[in-house]
């Protein structure tokens, strides 16, 4: 089954309508939706390297407007749409403590977050509800993302066809380790 699922991913991301399907993913990601972005975009590149940093330009531009509805979200709708997203991540109760010191290190956390495998959406509501200046969030934004995602292309330009014949032959172990971080990066938010 994973083998199945592993080449209709390698086939979508061939598809004419990738870089759509990429912008879409990143672009929820960051506010709301737990898939991340990488899902789509390692496939991408693997499938057409000469690509890869257009594959990652748009992963980056799509991920730091994601984050902006994250901000808005925080800012406007925290009580509505924030909060539930945030209890759903097991936030929801220490919310209040930690947004009186969460711009004291805003900028580490929105950096933290844009680079590991932590739940980005968090610190994307947390920096609207707690009033984050926008320019630093947005600067910030575009670094974590930036390093994250080209990086990632940087090494799949270099050393695809290596990582794609690593990749099948041990696909069972990475799809274990993939689950793996996503369930570790929910697990860190729910008890940092």
């Amino acid at each position: 089954m994973i083998r199945a699922l592993y080449d209709w991913t390698i086939r979508m991301a061939e598809h004419r309508h990738a870089l759509w399907a990429l912008a879409i993913v990143s672009f929820v990601e960051s506010s709301f939706f737990p898939i991340p972005p990488d899902v789509l975009m390692i496939p991408m590149i693997l499938a057409r390297p000469n690509r890869a940093w257009l594959i990652a330009a748009v992963a980056l531009s799509s991920s730091v407007l994601g984050g902006l509805l994250g901000y808005a979200i925080g800012a406007f709708a925290y009580q509505e749409i924030g909060l539930p997203i945030l209890a759903a991540l097991g936030k929801g109760d220490a919310m209040t403590a930690f947004s009186a010191r969460f711009n004291d290190f805003g900028f580490w956390a929105v950096l933290t977050a844009g680079i590991t495998p932590f739940p980005y959406k968090v610190i994307t509501i947390m920096s609207g509800w707690t009033g984050m200046p926008l320019g630093v969030f947005i600067a910030t934004s575009i670094l974590a993302r930036g390093i994250r995602f080209f990086v990632m292309a940087a090494l799949l330009w270099k050393y695809g066809a290596p990582v794609r014949d690593f990749i099948e032959r041990r696909l069972g172990l990475l799809a274990f380790l993939f689950v793996v971080l996503l369930f570790g990066g929910f697990y860190a938010a729910r008890f940092l």
